[in-house]
């Protein structure tokens, strides 16, 4: 619902705003400036599509492969513990342990199409211990807001749009998102722990967030001191080589549990091909809206509006081309998309505006949506807290990808 009024509003802004420039300035070349955006866009969004064809198929295979290799399995053995900690309210034991566990497990990999069930199946169990069936109880808002961090260690669709719109290093922007991701996902587990009045300082807590804090900001330290053309191509070289050793030990550990690779992956490839054919109408659909939000000047107004505030308070304003993904993100995860693809095909997908776009793309989630879907599955009307947590969390997440797309691409 929300991805309709705001399609709604991308085209009816940019015909009024098309329309005031006929009427107080004669530019008369306004509407064919407008027809031309939306076959250009158009055409634009398919060949986009089509292109992802190959590569989503390539990594959604390779992601099948780690699936039934037991990389989810590993992964929630080995945040098990942290979770026990963070959901004291769920009695040892309960069956929605298991599918918190499963479900952020695979949003980590970026599996989304597991992940969305899985996560609904534990709202589900949770709600089943939830004395007010229509208020959302502390477990639920701890899992929701982990969930629209949107915490991924691989963010595989936004490389595969990379290499579509011709990156030179498709997974450079690997690092940024997996910082900026971070921070989103500890600011929101925080925020929800401190209003639940949960021990932050237990061992257990300490450890896991502590040890992963302090490699985020080995990182972060790392790199802040090394000259800016080093930046880029050591982050790129340590990107791509954690990628591949990510892929190898897919099929080594599918190997070990004598899974056949092969069937594994053209399963996998099977239904990324499904999805790249099923993306096509919506990708279309919200470029076409964005071109004529974009062809009327609406868009370079907005933009201009906001870098002129910032420019009045001192700072650097480049990052501005960027924030309508920032924007866009916490209302539709698409019309997100939509905006980072239009950033790359506009000011070029190694610029330092398409590098943010991306950035920004990764860094959270889709907060309102997840709330509606998760919270509407299981009837629950009063979210409480969950929301301010939620967009607390996308702040961080966002902010942390501006100041990373400095230190990485600035």
């Amino acid at each position: 619902m929300a991805l309709n009024y705001i399609w709604i509003a991308f085209f009816l802004t940019g015909f009024l705003v098309a329309a005031g420039k006929l009427i107080f300035t004669g530019d008369t070349g306004i509407f064919n400036d407008l027809v031309n955006a939306v076959f250009t866009n158009a055409k634009t969004g398919f060949e986009i599509s089509l292109g992802l064809t190959g590569a989503l198929t390539l990594w959604m295979g390779l992601l099948r492969i780690g699936e039934k290799g037991g990389v989810v399995a590993i992964l929630g053995r080995a945040i098990g513990p942290l979770f026990q900690r963070l959901f004291p309210d769920l009695p040892k034991g309960h069956p929605a342990y298991g599918s918190i566990v499963l479900n952020l497990s695979s949003t980590m990999l970026g599996l989304d199409n597991a992940a969305t069930p899985i996560g609904l199946k534990a709202m589900k169990e949770m709600q089943e211990d939830n004395p007010e069936k229509d208020t959302a109880s502390n477990a639920q808002i701890m899992f929701l807001v982990m969930n629209t961090a949107g915490f991924t260690i691989i963010p595989v669709s936004i490389i595969v749009y990379r290499m579509q719109l011709g990156a030179a290093n498709p997974a450079d922007i690997f690092i940024p998102i997996l910082i900026s991701t971070f921070a989103a996902l500890v600011t929101g587990m925080i925020s929800v722990a401190i209003i639940q009045k949960i021990n932050l300082f237990d061992r257990v807590i300490l450890a896991y967030i502590g040890g992963l804090t302090a490699i985020i900001a080995g990182m972060v330290f790392y790199f802040s001191r090394l000259p800016k053309e080093e930046i880029s191509a050591i982050s790129t070289f340590a990107a791509n080589f954690i990628l591949i050793v990510v892929i190898i030990s897919f099929i080594v550990l599918a190997t070990i549990k004598k899974v056949n690779v092969y069937d594994a992956f053209v399963e996998g490839a099977k239904e990324g091909f499904n999805i790249a054919v099923k993306i096509i109408p919506f990708l279309v659909a919200i470029l076409v809206a964005i071109g004529v939000f974009r062809a009327s000047g609406a868009m370079d107004f907005l933009i201009a509006s906001v870098a002129s505030l910032f420019q009045w308070m001192g700072l650097d304003t480049r990052f501005t081309g960027a924030l309508p993904v920032a924007l866009m993100k916490p209302l539709s995860g698409s019309g997100a998309r939509g905006l980072m693809v239009d950033a790359m095909a506009t000011h070029g997908a190694d610029s330092f505006i398409g590098r943010l776009a991306c950035t920004m793309q990764g860094a959270t989630d889709t907060t309102f949506y997840i709330i509606a879907v998760y919270f509407g599955s299981v009837g629950i009307k009063n979210t409480r807290y969950s929301v301010g947590c939620g967009l607390l969390a996308d702040f961080a997440g966002l902010l942390t990808a501006i100041l990373t797309g400095y230190l990485f691409f600035g």
